[in-house]
C-alpha cells in the first residue's frame, strides 16, 4: 500500500492508497515515523460487502476499513461524506486515488473564508479522486500550518462528464478511528444563551448537531471536539474540528458494529441539492483540524492562535481596538441626535473612545415594524445629517460608528414596496415572519449590490470607523424569483456567498474599517464570520453572570479577541439581575471591551471605577489579547466560583480573574490555581508587597476573601520579581 503522509512539528496524518485505488485514512495523531497500515486488520465480517475487484477475498470491505472520502454507494452503509445524483437519477459514486500533487503555499477558496499564512509558512497537499462511470473529480486539500499543528481540510468537486450532476451530500471533512473509548464535546444554546459546552459519550449510531436556519445558529456552533473519556484541561487526547462556515451546517458521529467511530463535517445536506453542469465546480468550506496530546486547554490555545493570525485580517487583527460606548440598551429606538451626543459626552469625560449608533437610525424606523431595507437617514430624528452627529461626535475625540441589518427587509419599507420580488416569499402563502421582517436573497447579486450601494452611500456621507452587522431571525420561505434559477436546493449556500461578498466589498472599499459581526447576538459566531470581521458580538445577553457561562463555551473554539463584550445597565435588562459595576467590567474585560448603557445615569463613585476599568483594560490589553488563556473552573460545576488567567507567552506575567457565583453563611475558604507560570519563578503581586512562587501559585493557588453579598470579583495581577 502506498503511503501518504502529512506531518506537522508534532502529529502526523497519514493516508493509505489501496492497489485498487481505494483512499484509507491510516492514522491522525502523535508524530510517528512509520506506516500505520499494520493496525488494519482483514477479517470476513458478516453482511459487509466487498468491491468487485476484491474477487473472492471476503475480508475486503469498505464497510469496516477506516476512509478518507466515504462516498454512498461503496458498499459502506455509515455516514457518507459525498453522494452524487447523476442524470437518471441514480445515486452514488465510486471515488479512486489518480494523483497526488504538493505545492509550497497554503490553497485559498474562491468566494470562501479560508485560513491563511505567508508563502513558505504553509504547505498544500492535493489528493485526486474519480468516477470516470458518473463523471466526477474531487480534489481534496490538505492545508498543512507545520509550525501550529494545524491541518485544514477542503474539497473541490468536478463534473467531468457530459450530462449535469446534482450534488446531494458533500461534506468538507472526514475522520475515521479505529478505536477508542471518546466523549463529544459540542456547544449547544439559544438566543441569550449560547455555546454552553455539553459533554457525553459517543454511543453507537448517529449522534448529529447542526443548522438548517440559514446561519449558524444559536443553538450549535460548528465546533466540536472529540476527547478521550479520561480527558481534561491539562492531560489526555481530543481532536477539534471547526467549521469556517456561516450557514447550514452538519456534523455527524458515528460509532459503529464494531466500535469504530467516524467524525463528519460539513454543510448540512437538507434544504441542498447542487447541480454541476459539465465542467462546473464546487468548493466546500473549509475545516481546520487540531490534535492534542496535553488536553483540551492545549487544544483550544493552538484555536486561539490560529483564528487570531490566520484567520482574522485586516487592520484590526492585531491591535488594540477602540472602547465603545453603544447605546441600544441605553435608548433603544427611541432617541434623538442631541441624546446620542450627551451619552458620548459622559462617555468621552471617562475615557471612551468610540460611539456606535444602534437600530433606529434610518427610514420611519421608530419600532420594528418598520425601515429596514431604507438606508437612508432620518435626519428628522437626528436633527441633521449624520455627517453632522459624526463631527459632533469626534470634536469629543471619540470615534463613530454605525449599526445595519443589511439582510433583512420589512414590508412597510420603500425597498419592499418597490422591489417585493428581492425578498423570500413563496408565491401563493404568507411568509413567516421573525422580529417583524423578511430575508433578503442574498443569493442574487443585483440584490446584493442594492444594498451594498445604499450602505456605502451613508458611510461615504460621514467620518465612520466602526460597523456592527446585525441579522436577526432565521431563513425559511426560501424560493427565488428569478427566471430560470428555480433550483432551490442551492438558494441556502448561495445566500451565504452572498453574505461574504457583500463583507469582503466592504473591506475592499473600507480597508480601515472595524466590522463586528452580530445574528442577534451569537447566532452566527464562527471561524467563516472571523475571517470578515474580527470580533463578533458574543450575544445580547449583556448579564454578567451569565455572560461567564457564555464566554467560558466560548473560549473552547475562539479567542478572546473575537469575542464582543461590554458593561451594561443594572438591574440587567435581560434578567433583571443587579450586579456591582466591578463585577461586570472584570467580565468584559475577557473580550473587547466596551459599554452598553448611559453613563449619565450612574453615580459619581461608578464614574470613577469606569475611568479605572478604562484604564486597567488598557494596561492589560496585551496580556489579555495576546497571552494564553486558562479556562481554572467550569461555572457552576466545579466551585462556586468562576476564575479565569491570562498568562503572557513568557510566562512572566499572569492576571487572575475570579467571580463569585454564590454565597452562603460562614462559608468555607476558596482557594484558586493559576496555570501556566514557571514553576520556579517569583512572582509579585500589584498591590502587595508579598513575594509568591510560581509552585505555590499552581499548586495550592489563592485565597479568594469571604466576604459580604452577592456576585463578587477580584482581579489580580502578578508579574515575575
Amino acid at each position: 500500500m502506498e503511503t501518504i503522509s502529512l506531518q506537522t512539528k508534532n502529529t502526523t496524518y497519514q493516508m493509505g492508497v489501496t492497489p485498487n485505488g481505494f483512499l484509507l485514512h491510516l492514522y491522525y495523531g502523535k508524530k510517528v515515523d512509520c506506516n500505520m497500515e499494520y493496525l488494519l486488520t482483514a477479517y470476513d465480517r458478516g453482511f459487509a460487502m466487498n468491491p468487485y475487484e476484491a474477487g473472492n477475498d471476503r475480508t475486503f470491505s469498505l464497510d469496516v476499513l477506516p476512509q478518507e472520502y466515504p462516498c454512498y454507494g461503496t458498499g459502506d452503509f455509515r455516514t457518507a461524506a459525498v453522494n452524487v445524483k447523476n442524470s437518471q437519477g441514480v445515486y452514488g459514486c465510486d471515488l479512486r486515488f489518480r494523483s497526488l500533487s504538493r505545492s509550497e503555499e497554503k490553497y485559498q477558496i474562491p468566494g470562501l473564508p479560508a485560513v491563511y499564512a505567508e508563502k513558505g509558512r504553509a504547505e498544500t497537499i492535493e489528493i485526486t479522486l474519480e468516477d470516470r462511470a458518473v463523471g466526477v473529480e474531487v480534489v481534496l486539500k490538505y492545508g498543512i500550518l507545520a509550525d501550529l499543528d494545524v491541518i485544514t481540510r477542503s474539497a473541490v468537486i468536478k463534473n467531468t462528464g457530459n450530462e449535469e450532476i446534482v450534488l446531494d451530500k458533500v461534506y468538507s471533512a472526514s475522520l475515521d478511528f479505529l478505536q477508542g473509548d471518546y466523549d463529544v464535546l459540542h456547544f449547544y444554546g439559544r438566543h441569550g444563551m449560547e455555546r454552553n459546552m455539553e459533554r457525553h459519550s459517543v454511543v453507537h449510531g448517529i449522534q448529529s448537531y447542526g443548522s438548517k436556519r440559514g446561519m449558524s445558529s444559536h443553538q450549535h456552533n460548528p465546533f466540536f471536539i472529540l476527547a478521550d473519556s479520561e480527558t481534561n484541561e491539562d492531560h489526555g487526547t481530543c481532536y477539534g474540528v471547526s467549521l469556517l462556515y456561516s450557514g447550514n451546517f452538519n456534523c455527524e458521529i458515528e460509532k459503529d458494529q464494531f466500535n469504530q467511530i467516524r467524525m463528519a463535517i460539513g454543510i448540512n445536506n437538507e434544504m441542498f441539492a447542487y447541480p454541476l453542469k459539465p465542467g462546473e465546480e464546487f468548493y466546500t468550506p473549509e475545516a481546520a483540524l487540531v490534535y492534542s496530546r496535553d488536553g483540551l486547554t492545549a487544544l483550544s490555545q493552538t484555536y486561539h492562535r490560529l483564528i487570531r493570525y490566520h484567520v482574522c485580517r485586516g487592520a484590526y487583527k492585531e491591535v488594540r481596538r477602540p472602547i465603545l460606548i453603544n447605546n441600544w440598551e441605553a435608548t433603544y429606538l427611541d432617541f434623538t441626535g442631541e441624546k446620542i451626543v450627551d451619552i458620548a459626552k459622559q462617555a468621552a469625560d471617562l475615557g471612551v473612545e468610540m460611539l456606535v449608533l444602534d437600530d433606529g437610525w434610518f427610514g420611519e424606523r421608530n419600532d420594528d415594524f418598520r425601515g429596514l431595507g431604507d438606508w437612508t437617514v432620518n435626519e428628522k430624528k437626528l436633527g441633521g445629517s449624520l455627517a453632522a452627529l459624526s463631527d459632533k461626535i469626534h470634536s469629543l475625540g471619540m470615534k463613530f460608528g454605525l449599526w445595519i441589518e443589511p439582510e433583512m427587509v420589512n414590508e412597510n419599507s420603500r425597498l419592499y414596496e418597490k422591489h417585493p420580488d428581492w425578498a423570500f416569499v413563496i408565491p401563493g402563502r404568507l411568509p413567516v415572519r421573525g422580529r417583524n421582517q423578511l430575508v433578503l436573497d442574498f443569493s442574487r447579486k443585483e440584490v446584493v449590490g442594492g444594498i451594498f450601494d445604499q450602505i456605502t452611500k451613508v458611510i461615504d456621507s460621514a467620518q465612520i470607523e466602526y460597523i456592527k452587522m446585525d441579522m436577526n431571525r432565521g431563513i425559511c420561505d426560501v424560493y427565488s424569483a428569478v427566471e430560470g434559477q428555480q433550483n432551490f436546493g442551492k438558494i441556502m449556500h448561495e445566500y451565504v456567498l452572498g453574505v461574504y461578498e457583500f463583507l469582503d466589498r466592504l473591506l475592499k472599499r473600507y480597508p480601515k474599517l472595524l466590522i463586528e459581526g452580530c445574528a442577534g447576538g451569537g447566532g452566527r459566531f464562527d471561524a467563516g464570520m472571523l475571517y470578515y470581521t474580527p470580533q463578533i458580538w458574543c450575544s445580547d445577553n449583556t448579564d454578567a453572570i451569565e455572560r461567564i457561562r457564555i464566554q467560558h463555551g466560548t473560549s473552547f473554539g475562539y479567542p478572546i479577541s473575537a469575542v464582543g463584550s461590554h458593561v451594561s445597565a443594572v438591574p440587567n435588562h435581560q434578567t433583571g439581575r443587579i450586579t456591582d459595576i466591578h463585577t461586570r467590567s472584570v467580565v468584559a474585560m475577557a473580550g473587547s471591551f466596551g459599554y452598553e448603557l448611559d453613563l449619565n445615569k450612574i453615580s459619581e463613585d461608578e464614574k470613577k471605577e469606569v475611568k479605572k476599568q478604562i484604564r486597567d483594560y488598557k494596561k492589560y490589553w496585551n496580556l489579555i489579547h495576546n497571552g494564553k488563556y486558562y479556562r481554572l473552573h467550569t461555572p457552576g460545576k466545579d466551585t462556586e466560583m468562576a476564575a479565569w488567567n491570562f498568562t503572557s507567552e513568557d510566562q512572566r506575567e499572569v492576571l487572575l480573574n475570579v467571580v463569585s457565583l454564590d454565597t452562603h453563611c460562614n462559608s468555607p475558604v476558596t482557594y484558586i490555581k493559576c496555570k501556566g507560570l514557571k514553576a520556579d519563578g517569583k512572582y509579585c503581586r500589584e498591590g502587595s508587597t508579598r513575594v509568591y512562587s510560581g509552585n505555590a501559585l499552581m499548586e495550592i493557588g489563592v485565597p479568594i476573601p469571604v466576604v459580604m453579598g452577592e456576585y463578587k470579583a477580584w482581579q489580580m495581577h502578578f508579574t515575575e520579581c
